[in-house]
């Protein structure tokens, strides 16, 4: 049962249903009424077995619409030009200012021309 196929999970969602039915019909004929029918440990298993075929549902959905979110910003991420990613490389180019360590090389070759 640790399926993580959204149509395997469906199947098991059917399954249970119609194991429920039965025993809700079977407790009927026994001439149960609906209070008694809730607390029986049967009914409450499958019931909690439904519960959580529900959250399995949900958390492979949420699973979906991340990659569907994924696939979405990689369409518009490749859609943007490469020059525009260019420009921004340049800009940071020319904002970068030289290091310290840099400018004491130039002014030893500074020097040294002026010798």
């Amino acid at each position: 049962m640790a399926s993580k196929d959204k149509s395997a999970r469906d199947a098991q969602k059917t399954r249970w249903e119609g194991v429920l039915s039965r025993r809700m019909e079977t407790l009927k004929e026994q001439g149960l009424d609906g209070g008694k029918i809730a607390r029986d440990a049967t009914v409450r298993k499958i019931r909690a077995e439904l519960r959580k075929i529900g959250a399995r549902f949900a958390s492979i959905d949420k699973k979906e619409q991340k990659i569907e979110e994924k696939a979405k910003m990689k369409a518009e991420k490749m859609a943007v030009p490469k020059e525009e990613k260019t420009k921004k490389a340049k800009a940071e180019e020319e904002s970068a200012e030289v290091s310290k360590r840099q400018q004491k090389l130039e002014k030893k070759l500074e020097k040294k021309k002026e010798k």
